[in-house]
This record gives structure tokens, C-alpha cells and sequence, in this order.
């Protein structure tokens, strides 16, 4: 029995409210800590930490997006220029002002914030298409500063490189060094996105995506809100550049073009909106999918293509793969991988009995 509510009984509303109500999801969290914290790191080598280190940048700047889309319901294509702001900021205070990532890091996601809330003003006078073709015209405008304002940009090619992060004087070099580090982020921005969802703002959150108007008439300030969830959305989309920036060691605008804006959402229709979870299968799914298709499309293409016809092969088959999942999950499964993690859970939650 999986997920087995039987003999749990609640006599406070702290219990019932609770972040892990049951006995089996508090033993489930503690045993993916032992897991990630403990095993993997002795058993995995430095290329499988590596992808497990996108994953966990990809889970903060999805949770991030999910506020947004999902929970608010405000579309948004300006994903990688909020990240883009997040990343530049803290590059320019890390190489300039000499600035450990600990003053980088919120830095980083607050200037993000402020730009994301400049973006979202719009939001209390137009929805759906039109605020996406807003934010959309947000992250062409945020990518033509950064590649057109030197003290912004650094200069050639839009690149700065940066150091490190480094801890009580020791610098994180190796995969499995900024393993633990990104680890720590992934799992402050889970819980703290289930703690938002779980209070007053949250809720409002919710109303203001199920029905905008009747939330309003029971007192809920939409404006406030909305403006709200963009600041806090874009503050992840920062932290999430600033990660990949001390990650790959370096700021470039073209880590954050408009691609990148389109795989976030990927991530979290297929994952499932409105989801804490879906955000975390989405990163995870959209991140191991190129890796997946490189290695079959190598294996299969190296007896037929050259090494550069195979390389413009599998960039378009990975956009063709990307396009096709979004369109059979709008489709098939319109809730992601969320939903069918929830029937499986309700199948083996009355099972044996077939109800």
C-alpha cells in the first residue's frame, strides 16, 4: 500500500495543514534526502552529477515559471530575460565588486524581480495572448540592452567570465562540489514554493487564475497580486541564471534567448501546471530528453550521416521532439506527468479492490 490514509486521524488544524500530513510521504521525503544527499554522489561519476546538476537549475527556474503560469495563471514568454537580468547582475557584482555568491545570488533574483515587475504592469489591463506577446516583447527588448550597453554586457560578445562560487575560502570546481551547492537551492526553492502555495498569498493566487472577476469582488486587490506573482516568479527565474552562471563559469546572452523561454514552458505543461511536483517532472524529463535523443540519434545516424549533417539532425529533431510532446500532452494529457503520477497513486491506493 503506497499511499495508505487508514488509522491517521487529525485533532489540529498545524496537522492538518501539515507539509507532509502522512506518515508515508514524511518517510518518502527522508528517504530521497538519503538518497540524493548520501548515495548518489559515491555511486554516480562527474558526467551523470553533471546532468543531475541541470536538472536541479532547471527545477528552480520552472518552479518560478509555474508560480506564474500555473498557479496565477499569467502567460509569460520573458522566462530567459529575467534570467538573463538575474545572471548579468550578479556577474557584474561578482567580477566588479569582488562580491561572494551569497550577496550575488539574491541580488540577482531582487533585480530580476524589479524587472519582472516593470513587465508585468501590463497584466491588470490585457490577458492571454496579448500579455503573452507583452512578455514576449519583454525579453526581445531585455536581449537588445544586454547586447547594446557594454557596462551591462562587458563588451565582445556579451560575455563575462566569472569565478566560481566558493565557500569559507574553498572554490567549487568539480561536479561533485557544485552538486551539494545546487542541491541546496533545488530543495530551498521546492519547499518554499510548497509553503507559498500553502498560505494566504497562495490561495490568492489560485483565485485569481480560476476566476479574476469573482476574486475581486470578495476583496482580493488583483493588480497586487498579479504585479506579485511576477516579482516572485522572475526572483526564481534570476536565482536560476545567477546558478547557471556560476555553474558554467561564465554570463552569455545566448544561454537566454528566447529557446530557452519556450523549453521552461515545455517543462511545465508537460510536467503539469499548476503543480509543485509537475515543475519537478518537467525539469527533470525536459532535461534528460536531448540527452536521450543525442545518444540514439549518434548510435543510429554515424553509419549513414557525416559528424555535421548529424549535428543539424539532431538540432532539428530535438525541436520536433520538443514540439510533438507539447502538443500530445495539451491533448492527451492536458494536466502532464503530474496527472499520471496521481493515478497511479490512486490505483495503488485502493488496491486490491477495484474501488
Amino acid at each position: 500500500m503506497f499511499h495508505r490514509e487508514a488509522g491517521v486521524f487529525k485533532t489540529t488544524y498545524a496537522a492538518d495543514m501539515a507539509l507532509y500530513p502522512l506518515p508515508i510521504a514524511k518517510r518518502t521525503v527522508v528517504f530521497l534526502l538519503v538518497l540524493f544527499v548520501l548515495v548518489l554522489p559515491m555511486v554516480l561519476g562527474e558526467y551523470h552529477l553533471s546532468i543531475l546538476n541541470l536538472m536541479f537549475i532547471a527545477i528552480v527556474g520552472a518552479l518560478g515559471l509555474n508560480i506564474l503560469v500555473g498557479y496565477t495563471g499569467q502567460i509569460s514568454l520573458g522566462h530567459g530575460a529575467f534570467m538573463s537580468v538575474g545572471a548579468y547582475t550578479a556577474a557584474n557584482l561578482a567580477v566588479k565588486l569582488d562580491l561572494p555568491f551569497w550577496l550575488t545570488l539574491p541580488a540577482g533574483g531582487l533585480m530580476s524581480a524589479f524587472i519582472g515587475v516593470l513587465v508585468g504592469i501590463p497584466s491588470l489591463r490585457i490577458k492571454g495572448l496579448y500579455l503573452a506577446i507583452a512578455t514576449l516583447a519583454g525579453q526581445l527588448i531585455i536581449e537588445w540592452t544586454i547586447n547594446h550597453v557594454p557596462a551591462i554586457s562587458g563588451g565582445a560578445q556579451a560575455s563575462i567570465q566569472v569565478p566560481r562560487p566558493s565557500i569559507f575560502g574553498y572554490s567549487l570546481a568539480t561536479q561533485s562540489e557544485l552538486y551539494f551547492f545546487l542541491l541546496f537551492f533545488a530543495i530551498l526553492a521546492i519547499v518554499a514554493t510548497l509553503n507559498l502555495m500553502r498560505s494566504r498569498i497562495g490561495r490568492a493566487f489560485v483565485a485569481v487564475r480560476d476566476q479574476d472577476i469573482a476574486a475581486e469582488i470578495i476583496g482580493i486587490d488583483i493588480f497586487r497580486y498579479k504585479l506579485l506573482a511576477f516579482a516572485i516568479s522572475s526572483f526564481f527565474a534570476g536565482v536560476c541564471g545567477v546558478l547557471y552562471t556560476y555553474y558554467f563559469g561564465i554570463a552569455n546572452y545566448e544561454q537566454f534567448q528566447l529557446g530557452v523561454s519556450i523549453d521552461y514552458l515545455a517543462m511545465i505543461i508537460i510536467g503539469g501546471l499548476g503543480s509543485v511536483l509537475g515543475s519537478i517532472l518537467g525539469a527533470v524529463f525536459i532535461t534528460i530528453l536531448p540527452i536521450i535523443l543525442r545518444t540514439i540519434l549518434e548510435s543510429a545516424g554515424s553509419l549513414f550521416f557525416t559528424s555535421s549533417e548529424l549535428a543539424n539532425i539532431i538540432s532539428g529533431a530535438r525541436l520536433a521532439v520538443f514540439g510533438s510532446l507539447i502538443i500530445v500532452f495539451l491533448i492527451v494529457e492536458p494536466e502532464g506527468l503530474n496527472r499520471l503520477w496521481r493515478n497511479i497513486r490512486s490505483y495503488f491506493r485502493v488496491w486490491p479492490f477495484s474501488h
